[in-house]
């Protein structure tokens, strides 16, 4: 795919995530720390503090995003699990990859954290009933996601950002 943004595509918010999907989707998200990781393997820190579009995040800023987001989503998850359709809180996550730990935090603090994290929610995931997976939460500026839908989110989120890394090594010929 040629947009450098969506290098696998957006997200399909009015697609119906099946119960039956689930554990793919789950595996996906237990394989995104693995997958990040092999992608980042070997790169320099000048690498590391390349764009990996124009005006886009730099790959350091992209490890950072994936733990940050992803602990937001455990916690959305947990909150869904236990609160009847809660609403949960943006973040602007723009502006915390601008923060101080993402410039001075080496990645493999981040990989590690997503390692930990990841172990911890997949377990959690894979525990779900299929009523679990029917509650809901409320974005307030997307509205209403069930929790498969939720799943179906991040599995894609962490295919997206490694994906950002690995389209930008192979446009720069990075081995």
């Amino acid at each position: 795919m040629s947009d450098l943004s969506y290098p696998i595509g957006k997200f399909d918010f009015d697609a119906t995530v099946s119960a039956a999907a689930v554990p793919q989707l789950i595996d996906e998200i237990a394989a995104a720390p693995h997958k990040l990781r092999a992608a980042v393997t070997g790169l320099s820190e000048a690498q590391l503090d390349t764009p990996y579009r124009p005006d886009g995040w730099t790959v350091r800023q992209v490890v950072h995003h994936v733990p940050d987001s992803h602990l937001n989503a455990y916690t959305r998850f947990k909150l869904g699990l236990t609160e009847s359709e809660p609403t949960i809180r943006p973040y602007f996550e723009d502006r915390w990859a601008r923060l101080a730990d993402v410039r001075l935090t080496p990645i493999d603090t981040s990989l590690a954290l997503l390692d930990s994290l990841h172990e911890r929610w997949v377990l959690l995931l894979r525990s779900l009933s299929a009523s679990d997976l029917e509650r809901t939460i409320q974005h307030p500026e997307y509205g209403h996601f069930d929790l498969k839908k939720l799943i179906g989110l991040y599995a894609w989120h962490g295919q997206h950002h490694t994906a950002h890394v690995t389209s930008l090594r192979q446009r720069m010929g990075w081995k």
